[in-house]
């Protein structure tokens, strides 16, 4: 994302060690483990992180709410970024800031955990705390989704918090908050979009835009989205399998 480059990938909503293990055999660049919508949790998190790890897609989680455990847990597993969902102030999101980032931008509990080898990773001194604070600050990431109505009306100060990294616009919630679901064409959906991308741009902050539909993808990126959410696990078995089904069938 830093070098600007097309960067997509899934929701992982189905779960489990094998389905991480086999994302990293695609050309996907990130796949969200999905704790919000998904049937799993921590422990399950952690095994389907190990399992990514042979490959190099970026392991995100979608936390599932904006607790201070929530946001600890999914870090110290190794969660490069996280997803947080339904923000509706900008106070939360400065207690996600604090929760998710260490001193001297946050107050995240200091703990030697799985994310770092359990304190033994090559790249750990012990003895420089704050130049491990420094390498945890940087390399995992803070995205408050916008997908509320009161979110959107403070989208401009959110952005400009140090310690969010981006926005994810989550589009079927916003457009309930917006009081017309389902609809991504109306003036209202696509003036909250046009504010959103604004906002992160002046603010030099990543933006995830999410869709079912891969020609979506030119669209949000050529709107200045940094990274496109596409589908997920249980989207594309169901489609794939229909569609081999349907031409074995013939």
């Amino acid at each position: 994302m830093l070098r600007g480059e097309k960067c997509v990938g899934p929701f992982i909503w189905m779960g489990g060690a094998s389905v991480a293990e086999a994302m990293t055999f695609t050309n996907a660049d990130f796949m969200i483990l999905d704790t919000e919508h998904g049937v799993f949790d921590i422990e399950s998190v952690q095994s389907m992180i190990r399992a990514a790890q042979k490959g190099e897609v970026t392991c995100c989680a979608r936390i599932k709410d904006c607790s201070r455990p929530s946001v600890l847990k999914m870090l110290d597993v190794g969660a490069q970024a996280l997803i947080i969902p339904d923000v509706r102030s900008v106070e939360e999101v400065r207690q996600l800031v604090r929760y998710g980032k260490y001193f001297p931008v946050g107050e995240r509990g200091v703990a030697f955990a799985g994310q770092c080898g359990y304190g033994y990773a090559d790249w750990v001194d012990k003895g420089d705390l704050q130049g491990f604070f420094d390498i945890c600050n940087r390399e995992t990431l803070i995205i408050p989704q916008c997908e509320t109505k009161e979110c959107l009306e403070v989208i401009e100060e959110v952005v400009g918090i140090d310690g969010v990294d981006g926005i994810f616009i989550g589009p079927y919630d916003l457009s309930v908050g917006l009081g017309a679901p389902g609809k991504f064409d109306t003036p209202e959906f696509r003036a909250a979009m046009s504010r959103i991308y604004k906002a992160c741009k002046d603010a030099g902050k990543f933006l995830f835009a999410f869709t079912f539909d891969p020609a979506d993808c030119k669209k949000f990126f050529d709107m200045g989205a940094t990274a496109v959410c596409l589908s997920s696990d249980v989207d594309t078995f169901i489609n794939s399998m229909k569609k081999m089904i349907e031409e074995a069938k013939g």
